[in-house]
């Protein structure tokens, strides 16, 4: 069924590419018309005003659990290169975390362990298109999001159901109601055979596809017995419009900075998320703070953190639930906002009917330009975290941001929608200062770019020609890859 559902993506962006736009769909206007609500929420789950993500490391986890997050959110997909040593190592480090016995021992010699009342835990498998190779069933890879949840459920979900904390995932990278579906019918099988309670399984979903979008209804009715929460996963939302748009030659998106939460269509599709799940019954969860502390500089610092606390105010004014930072030097600031602003455990009833939004809203096109910083910025950073991901870490600071896969996705699918739509319209693309978008641009910036950064001390300085050679293969190629991924999971080692 995956593969199915996975050849069903192929086949409907093949029809955007063909012209069509994304839409919602006519079979199931009658499950969006109905009045119906998901199942009820679970005490634990009440409160989510702040979450954490990160990747699975040892100490990373025991801070995550410790900085006063309410949910840690453990990540195999965006921020964690799939090694096996990783995976593995990442459950082992998530089953002590769940036993309480997770200690680490650092070189420096200080000693981590986890606080009395931790964050509320919750698994991020990979999404349903990433193949897990190192376990095959009938010759054939399994999926990464399967082998990922349920080696999670086989080995905890009994402990954290009995202490009523659990077990909770978080679902990634769905486009459909039928995707959904099939992760019902996958946690359903797993309950059974583990003998868990039907839906004890708590599930959020994140809303990060263009499709998805389209479909918030649905998704929520596909898992009604067992989902809490809709999430704005704003930065891989931003990679699937230019991918789902990628042949719409008047939908260039400007350099990625510019296109923020407070572009129309990036509005529209906020506000259609808490309304549609406020009138379901679930929580609606904010989007991530990709900031990080800057240490050395207390003006710039100071003006990131305002950055954050203005983003965290427009959330909890529109009307969600909580929201996510990257760092633990975040939570403070994200945590008084919503404290100020959220003195209930959440807003389920706050129903937004006074919004309106259309297709036509979702598929606005952000207004901006294309600076010469932002285009070599593009280049750096999907250069440097291809490096960084191909030597094995996921998740990585750069320029006091902390860049994940969804970054990098949207940095290189950027460079390859401005190169490929160059002449867009009949008029070049040019950068703001007047410099043609073209090729050789690209090529004398990757090629700078690699030559300086080889001789570095950043994470993966001995894979960038590794990773310049990949980014060079897929700025070039004629279609834009869908993931950026899938091809460096082949070159894993």
């Amino acid at each position: 069924r995956r593969r199915e559902l996975l050849a069903l993506r192929r086949a409907r962006q093949a029809r955007c590419d063909a012209g069509a736009l994304p839409d919602f769909r006519a079979d199931t206007a009658a499950i969006r018309a109905a009045d119906w609500r998901v199942a009820p929420i679970p005490e634990a789950l009440w409160d989510r005003r702040v979450e954490i993500t990160g990747p699975t490391e040892r100490k990373t986890v025991i801070n995550a659990l410790n900085c006063g997050a309410r949910v840690f959110m453990a990540d195999f997909e965006d921020s964690t290169t799939p090694t096996w040593a990783n995976l593995i190592d990442g459950q082992r480090n998530l089953r002590d975390a769940v036993a309480g016995s997770i200690t680490h021992h650092a070189p420096d010699g200080r000693d981590y362990r986890l606080v009395e009342q931790p964050a509320l835990l919750m698994l991020r498998p990979r999404g349903l298109h990433l193949p897990e190779r190192h376990l095959e069933i009938d010759g054939a890879a399994i999926a990464g999001a399967f082998f990922d949840a349920v080696l999670f459920l086989f080995h905890n979900a009994q402990r954290l159901a009995q202490r009523e904390r659990g077990p909770y995932l978080y679902l990634p990278k769905l486009e459909a109601m039928e995707e959904a579906a099939l992760w019902q019918d996958v946690l359903a099988c797993v309950e059974r055979a583990l003998g868990l309670a039907a839906e004890s399984i708590k599930v959020t979903v994140l809303i990060e596809t263009l499709p998805a979008a389209f479909q918030m209804d649905e998704i929520l009715h596909a898992l009604r017995g067992r989902i809490v929460a809709l999430n704005c996963g704003r930065w891989d939302y931003i990679f699937s419009m230019i991918k789902t748009l990628r042949a719409h030659r008047d939908r260039v998106l400007p350099e990625r900075g510019q296109v923020t939460m407070e572009a129309p269509c990036m509005r529209a599709y906020a506000g259609l998320l808490v309304q549609t799940c406020h009138r379901r019954g679930t929580l609606a969860l904010g989007g991530m703070a990709a900031q990080i502390p800057i240490r050395d500089n207390p003006q710039a610092n100071a003006a990131a953190l305002a950055r954050v606390e203005a983003d965290k105010l427009r959330e909890v004014t529109l009307g969600h639930d909580g929201t996510w930072v990257a760092h633990p030097g975040l939570v403070a600031v994200a945590q008084r906002v919503f404290d100020a602003h959220m003195p209930a455990s959440n807003q389920l009833h706050l129903r937004r009917d006074d919004l309106r939004v259309t297709a036509a809203d979702l598929l606005a096109t952000p207004t901006g330009s294309i600076t010469r910083d932002g285009f070599e910025a593009n280049v750096e950073v999907a250069l440097r975290y291809l490096a960084a991901w191909l030597d094995g870490n996921g998740c990585v600071p750069i320029h006091h941001l902390m860049e994940d896969a969804a970054t990098a996705e949207i940095a290189r699918a950027q460079l390859w929608q401005w190169l490929h739509h160059a002449d867009g319209g009949g008029k070049t693309l040019r950068c703001a200062d007047g410099v043609p978008i073209e090729l050789a641009l690209f090529e004398r910036t990757l090629a700078t770019q690699a030559q300086r950064l080889r001789a570095s001390a950043i994470p993966g300085a001995a894979r960038i020609d590794a990773a310049a050679a990949l980014l060079g293969e897929l700025t070039r190629a004629a279609e834009l890859a869908d993931f950026l991924t899938l091809p460096a999971y082949d070159q894993l080692e």
